[in-house]
């Protein structure tokens, strides 16, 4: 973790040079060409240029209408067995600045933070005292090597309605399985906030069927997780995502194990083994990801939902659907005839979680409350005779606790409820139902899913589903990966799926496979 040397606010940049950096267009900087060549301005330590420590880009995430978390990572060897990244084992100090203009002619803050070995020489600067709504560039330097720079924004005044919100939504990143051209896609739309919804890596071993490979064995200790995310984001798609906007993640179940529920063992290991290995999954994720010091885990806990407020526009509900379940019911798979998924002692998000987001949607007063969280949120019945079929790891396995949910925001009259969605590598529409058994229930809120960067592989241009038929308030499939990306107007929410049509090979164009309008104060997707 980096911690500032120096305690306060940062002092204003004094205008004593400017950056020996060349210029760059915006698409330039957006691919991720900036020279990493220059200097940073008067305070600087000098000294010869060394191995680049800057191999895993930079990123920057939950801005506020003041701040905004600033991220890298020393790791010279990123793939290093030991997760240390070829760093060794002493403080390394990492200068900061954050600029109005990518060139940086115009500084605005400075600091130097201490980048400890004891988090993998991970650098987390909470910059605070910057205009709201703006957008800022910002760039790190150590041993004598200036990272490539990266684009941010704070977020509005609070209240604020405008100007329009773009976000762009991805989950489900497996790196053997394809390359990551949906990441670089999404930084070419230049999006202002991405959300990452989970599965951000895979914990298997490389696969037999394979486009590429990842070092070591299924990661299970420290070591193992740090080496994985330094594999993931030396890919360069990956970077340029990071680079281009700040972010909002939230995990799923591969950043730690299949399937995980709680403190359940998933795959036959002990309790106290999980727990350890979750402690070293957490620690991994905190140490890689452009999130506060209040989520710094202790041990196995990690503290990861949250809200994140953007004017009066949206709030971001940031839910942990992984850490605080009860177990799957009838196993994790798909289950017919399981009447233990209706229990109401059951809950998917745990009661305290249930709680804070019922409360959440108590308070808000923004135009769009949006539900960041994981897995399918709708009603799938997976079979279209009778009796139901239903995935248990998903909210049907937690239908009485997705029923809390849903009335907690209809009873709390929130304007607008949209539920974005990962996990299942398919695009998906629809609209949620106050009671799924009852055709003629109102819609009640709009569920967005996106599918996967690569996982399931290049898939096929089917939109057709029985699952659609089944299911009417299902409104679109696609079989492709790629991500969702949404805008934020005051008076609609516009939302475009964005698929690419091979993984297995780099470089597909994008293009959208459909776009859905969800208009102020009428709940639920329409196809434009």
């Amino acid at each position: 973790m980096g911690t500032t040397r120096a305690q306060g606010r940062p002092s204003p940049a004094r205008r004593t040079g400017s950056s020996t950096l060349p210029p760059f267009g915006r698409r330039l900087f957006l691919l991720g060409a900036t020279a990493a060549t220059g200097v940073l301005a008067a305070g600087a330590a000098s000294g010869p240029a060394t191995r680049d420590p800057f191999t895993l880009g930079v990123a920057s995430g939950d801005p506020t209408p003041d701040g905004v978390v600033l991220w890298t990572r020393l790791a010279p060897e990123p793939l290093a067995a030991d997760g240390r990244g070829g760093m060794p084992a002493r403080v390394v100090p990492v200068e900061w600045e954050i600029a109005r203009d990518e060139r940086f002619t115009a500084v605005e803050q400075r600091g130097t933070v201490d980048a400890v070995p004891e988090f993998a020489h991970a650098v987390h600067v909470e910059a605070t005292g910057l205009a709201p709504g703006r957008e800022y560039f910002y760039r790190f330097r150590a041993n004598g090597s200036v990272s490539p720079a990266g684009r941010t924004r704070t977020a509005p005044p609070p209240g604020a309605l405008g100007p329009a919100l773009t976000t762009c939504v991805a989950s489900c990143a497996n790196y053997p399985i394809g390359y990551f051209t949906a990441y670089r896609r999404l930084a070419e739309d230049e999006p202002d906030l991405v959300l990452h919804l989970g599965d951000y890596q895979y914990e298997y071993p490389t696969p037999e069927q394979a486009v590429r490979s990842v070092a070591g064995p299924e990661t299970t200790d420290l070591a193992e997780y740090r080496q994985r995310y330094a594999q993931y984001r030396t890919d360069p798609d990956l970077r340029a995502a990071h680079a281009v906007a700040p972010w909002l993640v939230v995990w799923d179940d591969h950043e730690v194990d299949d399937n995980w529920a709680g403190a359940e063992p998933e795959d036959g290991q002990s309790r106290t083994a999980f727990l350890a290995r979750r402690a070293a999954a957490f620690r991994a994720y905190y140490e890689n990801m452009p999130l506060r010091r209040t989520s710094v885990p202790r041990g196995p806990d990690m503290q990861l939902y949250r809200r994140v407020e953007w004017g009066g526009l949206a709030t971001f509900h940031l839910l942990d659907t992984r850490q605080y379940r009860d177990d799957q019911a009838c196993g994790d798979g798909r289950r017919v005839d399981c009447t233990a998924r209706l229990d109401p002692a059951r809950s998917l998000p745990g009661a305290a979680q249930e709680r804070w987001l019922a409360d959440g949607f108590r308070r808000s007063r923004a135009r769009w409350d949006v539900l960041g969280q994981q897995v399918f949120f709708a009603q799938r019945d997976l079979d279209p005779g009778a009796p139901e079929r239903l995935a248990m790891d998903g909210w049907d396995g937690y239908a009485a606790s997705r029923d809390r949910v849903t009335r907690s925001w209809v009873d709390a009259g929130v304007r607008n409820p949209v539920v974005l969605t990962g996990d299942v590598h398919t695009h998906w529409a629809n609209e949620l139902k106050a009671d799924y058994r009852d055709p003629d229930s109102p819609v009640v809120g709009t569920e967005l899913v996106s599918s996967s960067i690569t996982s399931s592989g290049d898939g096929d241009a089917s939109t057709d589903h029985p699952d659609l038929h089944t299911n009417p308030h299902l409104r679109f499939r696609s079989n492709r990966r790629g991500y969702v990306r949404a805008r934020y107007e005051p008076g609609r929410l516009t939302a475009d799926f964005r698929v690419v049509d091979a993984v297995t090979r780099p470089g597909a164009p994008v293009r959208t496979a459909a776009s859905f309008v969800v208009p102020d104060r009428e709940p639920g997707p329409n196809r434009v």
